[in-house]
């Protein structure tokens, strides 16, 4: 039996369950309820947990109120996305809960309510059926078990997962769209991995292979490795840049490609089989080297720290900055939306978007990294808005989140930004700007599946509407487009803005802007967003 645990055991269970989190990252990554190339849940989670451990690595203490106040502290720092941002809560209650240089099953179980309690008070509008009813329900049977045999940790905690995976396949019950679309909630499945993987340390069970997903109704929920892309001119922080050349014979650059995709981001190859240079964004290069030095040679290896690199890039902002009161910070992905942004002067820019979260740790950096004791904070991404608003406690600037979700609210929010108002008399115009924009985005389904009654094909198009509502789907991007059109009332925009993506082919392009020419009376105008993941980002205002 296990009666007692101090600050190391407390640390070893997480840091064990962080491992068994990154077994199933991809899984969960794959547990969309729209079918589009942005599952991350379990990404984000799982750089959350890195970031607590870091944060717990930093101290040998035994102490275990002080292990979980410094993973509190780094999982807040490292949150990413709502999955990430609720991670934060759930140890920041855990730390709350665990008060004492040690703790029993009890003390657990209740840390377990207060993170319940924390949890739910982080989120705006709370919906069951997602990782807050999984923790719930996971801390009420914790703390029933512990009433019965307040003893056994290892029993309490068999107990607490037990429950937490029956509330993982419960949660298509209480949220419709998860029944319609056949997945169980993402969150809820990274939360009961978590605490398995702690259960299996502390019962010292580290040998098993993989955790078994939840079941789900659809038999196209797999993994979904993301696509390879070209490092792009503005990179995504994360970890170290990786690149070398790699000297073999036969070397099978699609096995080498399907081996490293699911290792980190970012993934470029080119050469033939006698010579590859590769290039990725990884938390771990040795892991990489040690997979490459197993096909041949290494020659040419780079590896930078990225975060250095966000710092430098931060400062190259900072530098070319107008002489402001108010300083924008705004997060995007892709080049023409960088350039964009760039040229109305007073932006202090993020890389990210899709796929790749910011945490509050990078966002606080841009942030402090403003010459303006004022900072107007632009999300563009609903998956960041939560994210943003924590910066807000760590800085002592005055900063203003406006809740874009799109990157076309953001750019209608920065045009109407006036440099001779205060902060407060923008975020007021800059809100009203935002909420004017109407965004439809064009990318193509991930999986087969059905949702709003519409029957999804893997690989075809499909539309979604601020980022929020599937509208359309087809067999190519024109028709979707037009049928998204249609059903945003399209007739009533006076400007309708297409942004290509990096992927939007001329051609193409060309008899898309013709066909809406010809339908509609507004002004049409196409710019190079060269955003991934997404063939065209619409605009209606």
């Amino acid at each position: 039996m296990v009666y007692t645990c101090d600050g190391k055991t407390l640390k070893d269970m997480f840091t064990t369950a962080t491992l068994w989190l990154e077994k199933s990252a991809p899984d969960i990554n794959a547990i969309n309820v729209f079918p589009v190339p942005d599952g991350d849940t379990g990404t984000n989670m799982l750089l959350t947990m890195r970031s607590a451990i870091e944060e717990a690595n930093q101290s040998t203490n035994g102490d275990a109120s002080l292990v979980a106040k410094a993973m509190a502290h780094g999982a807040l720092m490292g949150a990413r996305g709502n999955s990430g941002v609720i991670l934060s809560q759930f140890w920041r209650g855990l730390a709350k809960g665990l008060d004492n240089a040690s703790f029993s099953s009890r003390d657990f179980a209740n840390a377990l309510q207060e993170s319940v309690q924390a949890a739910y008070k982080g989120v705006i509008d709370p919906v069951e059926g997602t990782i807050l009813t999984v923790l719930k329900d996971t801390a009420q049977a914790a703390c029933e078990a512990a009433r019965v045999d307040s003893c056994d940790l290892a029993g309490v905690m068999e107990v607490a997962v037990e429950a937490a995976k029956t509330s993982v396949a419960r949660t298509p019950e209480l949220l419709p769209i998860l029944k319609e679309t056949g997945v169980v909630d993402a969150g809820g499945e990274g939360l009961y991995i978590l605490l398995e993987g702690a259960l299996l340390a502390l019962k010292g069970e580290t040998n098993q292979l993989q955790h078994q997903m939840s079941s789900a109704s659809d038999p196209e929920i797999a993994v979904q490795p993301k696509p390879t892309q070209l490092p792009s001119k503005v990179e995504t922080p994360y970890g170290y840049c990786t690149s070398f050349v790699l000297e073999g014979q036969s070397l099978d650059q699609d096995k080498v490609r399907k081996d490293l995709i699911k290792k980190g981001e970012s993934l470029a190859i080119t050469g033939d089989d006698s010579l590859l240079r590769i290039h990725i964004h990884c938390l771990n290069p040795g892991e990489i080297l040690n997979y490459a030095t197993r096909q041949g040679k290494l020659h040419e290896i780079r590896i930078e720290n990225m975060d250095d690199q966000y710092a430098e890039f931060l400062e190259t902002q900072r530098d070319r900055l107008p002489a402001i009161n108010v300083a924008i910070v705004t997060v995007v992905a892709g080049d023409g939306f960088f350039k964009l942004f760039s040229d109305l002067g007073n932006v202090i820019i993020v890389p990210g978007g899709q796929t790749m979260n910011p945490s509050v740790r990078q966002l606080l950096q841009a942030v402090e990294s403003a010459p303006t004791s004022g900072v107007i904070l632009l999300p563009n991404n609903k998956n960041i808005v939560a994210t943003a608003y924590q910066v807000i406690s760590f800085t002592s600037k005055k900063v203003k989140v406006i809740p874009t979700t799109t990157v076309p609210q953001g750019i209608a929010a920065t045009l109407s930004f006036n440099p001779d108002m205060d902060i407060d008399e923008n975020v007021r115009s800059m809100e009203e700007a935002r909420k004017s924009i109407t965004t439809i985005e064009i990318t193509k389904a991930v999986r087969k599946t059905q949702v709003n009654a519409m029957k999804i094909k893997k690989g075809k198009p499909i539309a979604i509407l601020d980022d929020k509502d599937l509208i359309a789907c087809g067999e190519n991007n024109k028709g979707v487009i037009l049928e998204a059109l249609t059903k945003s009332e399209a007739e009533k925009a006076e400007v309708i803005t297409i942004y290509c993506g990096d992927k939007a082919e001329a051609a193409e392009t060309d008899s898309i802007v013709k066909e809406i020419r010809n339908r509609y009376q507004g002004e049409v105008e196409v710019i190079q967003g060269e955003q991934p993941h997404y063939d065209y980002t619409i605009s209606l205002e």
